[in-house]
Protein backbone atom coordinates (compact mmCIF):
# COMPACT_ATOMS: atom_id res chain seq x y z
CA UNK A 1 0.00 0.00 0.00
CA UNK A 2 1.42 3.34 -1.01
CA UNK A 3 1.80 6.07 1.58
CA UNK A 4 1.00 8.86 -0.87
CA UNK A 5 -1.94 10.62 -2.44
CA UNK A 6 -5.23 8.90 -2.85
CA UNK A 7 -3.86 5.56 -1.72
CA UNK A 8 -3.34 7.13 1.68
CA UNK A 9 -6.62 7.90 3.44
CA UNK A 10 -5.03 10.51 5.71
CA UNK A 11 -3.58 12.45 2.77
CA UNK A 12 -6.88 12.16 0.92
CA UNK A 13 -8.56 14.26 3.62
CA UNK A 14 -5.59 16.55 4.24
CA UNK A 15 -5.02 15.06 7.71
CA UNK A 16 -1.72 14.26 9.45
CA UNK A 17 -1.05 10.55 10.08
CA UNK A 18 -2.40 10.88 13.59
CA UNK A 19 -4.66 8.61 15.59
CA UNK A 20 -6.35 11.50 17.38
CA UNK A 21 -7.85 13.36 14.43
CA UNK A 22 -10.09 16.37 13.96
CA UNK A 23 -13.33 14.65 12.92
CA UNK A 24 -14.86 18.00 11.89
CA UNK A 25 -12.06 18.44 9.30
CA UNK A 26 -12.56 14.85 8.16
CA UNK A 27 -16.30 15.37 7.70
CA UNK A 28 -15.96 18.71 5.91
CA UNK A 29 -13.41 17.30 3.46
CA UNK A 30 -15.53 14.19 2.89
CA UNK A 31 -18.65 16.19 1.98
CA UNK A 32 -16.71 18.56 -0.26
CA UNK A 33 -15.17 15.62 -2.18
CA UNK A 34 -18.51 13.75 -2.28
CA UNK A 35 -20.22 16.72 -3.94
CA UNK A 36 -17.57 16.80 -6.70
CA UNK A 37 -18.16 13.10 -7.40
CA UNK A 38 -21.97 13.21 -7.28
CA UNK A 39 -23.53 11.14 -10.14
CA UNK A 40 -25.62 14.16 -11.29
CA UNK A 41 -22.40 15.95 -12.24
CA UNK A 42 -21.45 13.07 -14.55
CA UNK A 43 -24.88 12.35 -16.06
CA UNK A 44 -23.93 13.81 -19.46
CA UNK A 45 -20.31 12.56 -19.41
CA UNK A 46 -19.02 9.48 -21.28
CA UNK A 47 -19.63 6.11 -19.53
CA UNK A 48 -15.91 5.69 -18.75
CA UNK A 49 -15.91 8.97 -16.81
CA UNK A 50 -19.11 7.99 -15.00
CA UNK A 51 -17.53 4.69 -13.97
CA UNK A 52 -14.33 6.40 -12.81
CA UNK A 53 -16.37 8.84 -10.69
CA UNK A 54 -18.36 5.96 -9.19
CA UNK A 55 -15.14 4.08 -8.32
CA UNK A 56 -13.62 7.23 -6.78
CA UNK A 57 -16.81 7.82 -4.77
CA UNK A 58 -16.77 4.23 -3.47
CA UNK A 59 -13.09 4.56 -2.47
CA UNK A 60 -13.86 7.90 -0.77
CA UNK A 61 -16.66 6.26 1.27
CA UNK A 62 -14.29 3.45 2.34
CA UNK A 63 -11.65 5.99 3.37
CA UNK A 64 -14.18 8.03 5.36
CA UNK A 65 -15.66 5.00 7.15
CA UNK A 66 -12.18 3.76 8.05
CA UNK A 67 -10.89 7.03 9.49
CA UNK A 68 -14.12 7.87 11.30
CA UNK A 69 -13.89 4.68 13.42
CA UNK A 70 -10.98 4.87 15.91
CA UNK A 71 -10.22 1.11 15.86
CA UNK A 72 -10.47 0.86 12.05
CA UNK A 73 -8.24 3.98 11.86
CA UNK A 74 -5.64 2.29 14.11
CA UNK A 75 -5.73 -0.93 12.07
CA UNK A 76 -5.41 1.09 8.84
CA UNK A 77 -2.45 3.12 10.10
CA UNK A 78 -0.66 -0.07 11.20
CA UNK A 79 -1.40 -1.62 7.79
CA UNK A 80 0.18 1.30 5.88
CA UNK A 81 3.09 1.00 8.31
CA UNK A 82 3.56 -2.52 6.95
CA UNK A 83 2.09 -4.44 9.89
CA UNK A 84 -0.20 -7.31 8.94
CA UNK A 85 -3.12 -7.39 11.35
CA UNK A 86 -4.88 -10.44 9.91
CA UNK A 87 -5.11 -12.13 13.33
CA UNK A 88 -7.50 -9.67 14.87
CA UNK A 89 -8.85 -7.84 11.87
CA UNK A 90 -12.59 -7.72 11.46
CA UNK A 91 -12.24 -9.14 7.93
CA UNK A 92 -10.59 -12.28 9.34
CA UNK A 93 -13.29 -12.62 12.01
CA UNK A 94 -16.07 -12.22 9.45
CA UNK A 95 -14.44 -14.63 7.00
CA UNK A 96 -14.01 -17.26 9.72
CA UNK A 97 -17.61 -16.84 10.84
CA UNK A 98 -18.92 -17.07 7.27
CA UNK A 99 -16.91 -20.27 6.73
CA UNK A 100 -18.14 -21.69 10.04
CA UNK A 101 -14.60 -22.04 11.36
CA UNK A 102 -12.99 -20.61 14.46
CA UNK A 103 -10.48 -17.87 13.77
CA UNK A 104 -7.11 -18.90 15.13
CA UNK A 105 -6.37 -16.51 17.94
CA UNK A 106 -3.50 -16.57 20.37
CA UNK A 107 -4.44 -15.98 24.00
CA UNK A 108 -2.45 -13.27 25.79
CA UNK A 109 -0.21 -15.23 28.23
CA UNK A 110 -1.63 -13.55 31.35
CA UNK A 111 -5.16 -14.57 30.33
CA UNK A 112 -4.47 -18.24 29.58
CA UNK A 113 -5.63 -19.56 32.95
CA UNK A 114 -8.74 -17.37 33.15
CA UNK A 115 -9.71 -18.14 29.54
CA UNK A 116 -9.32 -21.88 30.24
CA UNK A 117 -11.55 -21.62 33.33
CA UNK A 118 -14.12 -19.57 31.42
CA UNK A 119 -14.23 -22.11 28.59
CA UNK A 120 -14.90 -24.87 31.15
CA UNK A 121 -17.82 -22.84 32.57
CA UNK A 122 -19.15 -22.21 29.05
CA UNK A 123 -19.00 -25.94 28.33
CA UNK A 124 -20.91 -26.67 31.57
CA UNK A 125 -23.58 -24.16 30.54
CA UNK A 126 -23.90 -25.69 27.06
CA UNK A 127 -24.19 -29.18 28.57
CA UNK A 128 -26.86 -28.02 31.03
CA UNK A 129 -28.84 -26.52 28.12
CA UNK A 130 -28.52 -29.76 26.14
CA UNK A 131 -29.57 -31.88 29.13
CA UNK A 132 -32.56 -29.63 29.84
CA UNK A 133 -31.34 -28.12 33.15
CA UNK A 134 -31.69 -31.18 35.38
CA UNK A 135 -30.03 -29.49 38.33
CA UNK A 136 -31.22 -25.87 38.73
CA UNK A 137 -28.75 -25.17 41.58
CA UNK A 138 -25.80 -26.17 39.43
CA UNK A 139 -27.14 -24.18 36.47
CA UNK A 140 -27.73 -21.11 38.63
CA UNK A 141 -24.18 -21.36 39.96
CA UNK A 142 -22.73 -21.63 36.44
CA UNK A 143 -24.84 -18.67 35.35
CA UNK A 144 -23.61 -16.63 38.35
CA UNK A 145 -20.01 -17.60 37.53
CA UNK A 146 -20.48 -16.54 33.90
CA UNK A 147 -22.05 -13.23 34.91
CA UNK A 148 -19.11 -12.54 37.23
CA UNK A 149 -16.71 -13.44 34.40
CA UNK A 150 -18.57 -11.11 32.03
CA UNK A 151 -18.21 -8.23 34.50
CA UNK A 152 -14.49 -8.94 34.95
CA UNK A 153 -13.71 -9.29 31.23
CA UNK A 154 -15.79 -6.22 30.35
CA UNK A 155 -13.67 -4.23 32.84
CA UNK A 156 -10.53 -5.64 31.16
CA UNK A 157 -11.91 -4.55 27.78
CA UNK A 158 -12.43 -1.00 29.04
CA UNK A 159 -8.92 -1.02 30.48
CA UNK A 160 -7.45 -2.16 27.14
CA UNK A 161 -9.37 0.62 25.39
CA UNK A 162 -7.93 3.27 27.76
CA UNK A 163 -4.40 1.94 27.26
CA UNK A 164 -4.94 2.02 23.50
CA UNK A 165 -6.09 5.65 23.65
CA UNK A 166 -2.94 6.57 25.60
CA UNK A 167 -0.88 4.92 22.83
CA UNK A 168 -2.64 7.02 20.17
CA UNK A 169 -1.21 10.14 21.82
CA UNK A 170 2.25 8.51 22.02
CA UNK A 171 2.08 7.68 18.30
CA UNK A 172 0.99 11.23 17.40
CA UNK A 173 3.85 12.73 19.41
CA UNK A 174 6.37 10.34 17.80
CA UNK A 175 4.99 11.18 14.32
CA UNK A 176 5.27 14.94 15.00
CA UNK A 177 8.82 14.53 16.31
CA UNK A 178 9.68 12.21 13.40
CA UNK A 179 11.12 9.76 15.93
CA UNK A 180 11.38 6.30 14.30
CA UNK A 181 12.22 4.48 17.52
CA UNK A 182 9.28 5.97 19.48
CA UNK A 183 7.02 5.23 16.50
CA UNK A 184 8.16 1.59 16.46
CA UNK A 185 7.59 1.20 20.22
CA UNK A 186 4.07 2.66 19.95
CA UNK A 187 3.30 0.45 16.92
CA UNK A 188 4.31 -2.80 18.61
CA UNK A 189 2.40 -1.88 21.78
CA UNK A 190 -0.70 -1.11 19.70
CA UNK A 191 -0.52 -4.48 17.93
CA UNK A 192 -0.33 -6.29 21.29
CA UNK A 193 -3.24 -4.27 22.68
CA UNK A 194 -5.43 -4.77 19.61
CA UNK A 195 -4.82 -8.51 19.88
CA UNK A 196 -5.66 -8.43 23.58
CA UNK A 197 -8.78 -6.31 23.01
CA UNK A 198 -9.99 -8.61 20.24
CA UNK A 199 -9.37 -11.74 22.31
CA UNK A 200 -11.27 -10.37 25.34
CA UNK A 201 -14.09 -9.10 23.12
CA UNK A 202 -14.55 -12.62 21.72
CA UNK A 203 -14.68 -14.06 25.26
CA UNK A 204 -17.36 -11.53 26.24
CA UNK A 205 -19.30 -12.38 23.06
CA UNK A 206 -19.16 -16.11 23.94
CA UNK A 207 -20.39 -15.43 27.48
CA UNK A 208 -23.25 -13.24 26.18
CA UNK A 209 -24.27 -16.01 23.78
CA UNK A 210 -24.24 -18.61 26.59
CA UNK A 211 -26.29 -16.40 28.92
CA UNK A 212 -28.99 -15.63 26.33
Amino acid sequence: MSHDGYNNYFAQFGLPRHLNIDTAVLEKSFYAQSRKLHPDRFASRPPAEQEAALAASSQLNDAYRTLRDPIARTEYLLAIEGIQLEEQSRAATDAARAAGTEKKQVAPPDLLEEAFELNMQLEEMRMAKRMGDDDPDSTNQTRADLEAARTKFTAMLNDAQQQLEALWSKWDAAEDANDPSARETAKQAMVALLNRRSYIRNLVRDVNAALE
